[in-house]
Formats: C-alpha cells, structure tokens, sequence
C-alpha cells in the first residue's frame, strides 16, 4: 500500500467539505457522502485524514479476550490516520481510546454506531463524528472483527488510505486512487467561488455571477 501524502493533506485541509463533495459528483463518484445522521460531537470538529477503516459486529457473549481486536486497532493507528467504524448499534468509543489515539497522531474518527465519556472528548478536542451518544459498555455486545479492511459506513464503501474530509456540514470521503485529480480541481472551484463572492457582495445579480463564472 503506497505511504501517506501528508502534503495531500495540507492542500485538502484548505478545502471544505462541500467543495469537495461538489467535484467528486463532477467526476463521476456520487456516493461519497456519509449519512447525515453521523454528527460531530462538538460544532468546531473538523477533520481531514486517510481512512484506517475498522470492521465491527455484535457479539452475544462475553469473549475470552476482551477488547482483543479493538486496542489492537488503537495501536496500529499513526500519523494522519481516520479511523472509520463500520455500523453498530452499540458505544464503541470514550475518552482513554481518543487518548491513545491522539498520541498516535490519528486525526480523529468516525462511528457509525455510538460513543460515551462526551464530555471529557469535547474538552480534549479530539474530532469525534458518532451516530449518537450511549453510555453502556461495548463489552458482550460488539466486537471488532478485522481493521485496515474495506468496510461500510454512513452508507459509504471506505477503503484503506481513502482520504476524508469532515466538519458540521458533514463527512466526504475521497477514493484515493482519485485523490490528486479532485483535489486540484476542489482548489480551482474555491478560487472561482472566492472571485464570485467578491461579485456578489458588490451587488453582481446571482444568475449574472454564474452565467459569467459557472459557479454559485
């Protein structure tokens, strides 16, 4: 798998997720949209990163080695890092994970599924996108079955290193094999968008700003 372009990330850190949305439906990938359900925790989280995606299931017992799979994800995430949780209908995160995560140098995560220790993640900032808060234990009721695999969340297929893009507005994922093509083209559209809203805010008429620039 080829390393991670971290001067990609800079150049998708100065983009938004709407822009970035916009181009990847241009290009012909329209399902890259994460459900609107999958909020961030506090309205200023944001967030951009490579995907380390991580398949869950619920379980019906109690396993002979708790946590097993799951710490052992925790520990593989480093540098620039997203990790992205495929659906569960149970709490898979709290602080002491966001914790180590940090250290690791992850940039946040996102579950499709629930989290709890809120408060103590809100005042650390670690960007954290969940389905909703719950505060039983994961333990019996979910396990992690593999990491670094392709899984679906937010009713978008995520793949390793695929890159991502997340704020109040929502969370884009980017395939990589299509990352350089879209950003360069989200970074023209912010440039138009930039030069259209001088327009606007000196009175251009809005159907005259995108007949002349093709962007609104």
């Amino acid at each position: 798998m080829p390393d991670k372009d971290m001067a990609l990330l800079e150049r998708l850190d100065r983009l938004y997720p709407a822009v970035v949305a916009d181009i990847l439906d241009r290009v012909g990938y329209r399902n890259q949209v994460m459900r609107h359900d999958i909020r961030p925790l506090y309205p200023e989280a944001r967030m951009v990163g490579y995907a380390f995606p991580v398949l869950t299931a619920e379980i019906y017992h109690m396993p002979d080695q708790p946590y097993k799979m799951e710490l052992e994800a925790v520990d593989a995430l480093s540098e620039g890092d997203i990790m992205v949780v495929s659906k569960v209908d149970h709490s898979f995160w709290g602080e002491l994970l966001s914790t180590a995560a940090r250290f690791r140098g992850a940039r946040g995560i996102v579950v499709d599924g629930f989290g709890r220790d809120t408060l103590p993640i809100i005042e650390m900032r670690f960007p954290c996108f969940l389905r909703g808060i719950h505060v039983a234990d994961s333990l019996g009721r979910l396990d992690v079955m593999a990491y670094n695999v392709p899984v679906d969340c937010g009713d978008v297929r995520v793949n390793p290193r695929d890159l991502l893009i997340a704020d109040f507005d929502g969370i884009v994922t980017i395939p990589h094999e299509a990352a350089e093509e879209v950003i360069s083209k989200a970074e023209e559209k912010v440039s138009g968008e930039n030069l259209v809203r001088k327009h606007l805010a000196e009175g251009m008429p809005v159907s005259e700003a995108f007949k002349r620039f093709g962007v609104i």
